[in-house]
């Protein structure tokens, strides 16, 4: 079974909405199946790699779920009038799904890859109350390089985990899996950012109603201006010379 791709107007990526239910669905066939998987997103961020990468661009064709993250890319969708009921729904950061894990069905062994070694261990210890029922093991990230790289996937293979939440920041996350994912055990692998620290409560989750507004942005400005600035002000500008750039090629 393949889920429906769609298109983002505007944006010229596809994505597959899902909401909360349908993803612990779709989760809960992988977990059965055993394969290999893989399970991101798409904000304003990854659409502007997609658009300027190609490596970045082939990961998420292939992945298995696209989810829509950022509130520009979940409102251009909302136009399309695919929604069933509110639009609202289908925006799913990993915030918003990952309290659902506990609904999905023979999810025994959880892996958490990324952060700080607190962070990590904060995460796990959460992780392990959602899913009372789980294995919960985690390897930290920080000061990611080919060497800890190596000894991540060494780790995977020993762990034999289900789900792998990669928490490495974008796009090196992405860069791993297209680096390794042929290497490392069958497993869901799901980028998820920095939802290992947001779990582990080093970095405070925005209020839901922001998010609901598309205001998520100024409350991770205020708390990270230097990391987010560029983000917000700088990258919107290279993203919309992307678009104007390929509506000019194909013209011409």
């Amino acid at each position: 079974m393949t889920l429906e791709r769609q298109r983002i107007p505007v944006l010229e990526v596809d994505a597959t909405p899902l909401r909360v239910p349908e993803l612990v669905a779709e989760l809960s066939r992988y977990i059965r199946e055993g394969s290999t998987r893989t399970v991101l997103g798409h904000n304003l961020h990854s659409v502007t790699l997609a658009l300027s990468d190609d490596g970045f661009r082939r990961l998420y064709e292939r992945s298995d779920v696209v989810l829509l993250d950022g509130a520009p890319v979940l409102w251009l969708w909302g136009r399309t009038g695919n929604a069933e009921g509110p639009v609202m729904d289908y925006r799913l950061g990993s915030t918003d799904w990952l309290p659902a894990l506990e609904q999905v069905q023979g999810l025994e062994r959880i892996a958490v890859v990324g952060a700080g070694a607190e962070a990590n261990a904060g995460a796990v210890s959460r992780l392990k109350a959602i899913v009372p029922g789980a294995r919960v093991t985690g390897f930290p990230g920080e000061g990611w390089d080919a060497g800890l790289e190596e000894a991540a996937v060494e780790w995977l293979h020993r762990e034999q985990p289900q789900l792998v939440l990669l928490g490495l920041g974008m796009p090196l996350q992405e860069e791993v899996l297209l680096r390794r994912l042929g290497s490392m055990p069958p497993a869901v692998y799901c980028a998820v950012g920095g939802a290992i620290e947001q779990l582990a409560g080093i970095q405070k989750l925005a209020p839901r109603w922001l998010g609901r507004l598309g205001l998520e942005w100024a409350w991770r400005l205020l708390l990270h201006p230097r990391r987010v600035a560029y983000r917000v002000f700088g990258e919107p500008w290279v993203l919309l010379w992307l678009l104007a750039a390929r509506r000019l090629n194909r013209r011409a």
